[in-house]
């Protein structure tokens, strides 16, 4: 569900799935919900580095989220859900992949701490939701944000 789609102001109207953070000893997959004034990020799993410790993939969460038709509902469903006012959000950049690199979400936000910023690649499942960040660059709410999408210089690498 990648469009902007209208509906009530808590509803989910766009999501950027199959993304990943790289953290030292793990990979946590994360989704964004996107809704009228809010981008939730959810956990979505964990797969550690131990061949031991590997865990789900984030597969079964989200089914949840897709079954979820608010932030209010997706970001209870994991304590290290949180949302971010779409106010707050300094950048939404989206770098294109490549046969030989992955697409990377690009998210920075203000917040209480003085704010975050989050790197995300693409799994190789993943679809990279161009057409969801050419929509949010549009959007009211986000005109004091730098949003955009890069494509690589040698995009045939």
């Amino acid at each position: 569900m990648s469009r902007i789609q209208s509906r009530s102001p808590a509803s989910v109207e766009g999501r950027f799935t199959e993304w990943f953070r790289n953290r030292p000893t793990s990979l946590e997959f994360w989704e964004g919900l996107v809704g009228d004034d809010r981008l939730a990020c959810c956990f979505a799993g964990e797969s550690f580095s131990s061949a031991l410790l590997r865990a789900d993939m984030g597969e079964s969460t989200r089914r949840a989220l897709g079954n979820c038709s608010t932030i209010e509902a997706a970001v209870g469903l994991d304590e290290r859900n949180f949302a971010v006012p779409l106010s707050s959000v300094r950048t939404l950049r989206l770098r294109e992949g490549t046969r030989t690199r992955r697409a990377r979400l690009t998210l920075a936000w203000d917040d209480a701490e003085g704010g975050a910023s989050w790197t995300l690649s693409n799994t190789n499942r993943g679809d990279e939701q161009a057409d969801l960040v050419a929509a949010l660059g549009e959007r009211d709410a986000l005109t004091g944000a730098e949003v955009g999408i890069d494509s690589p210089r040698l995009a045939f690498l």
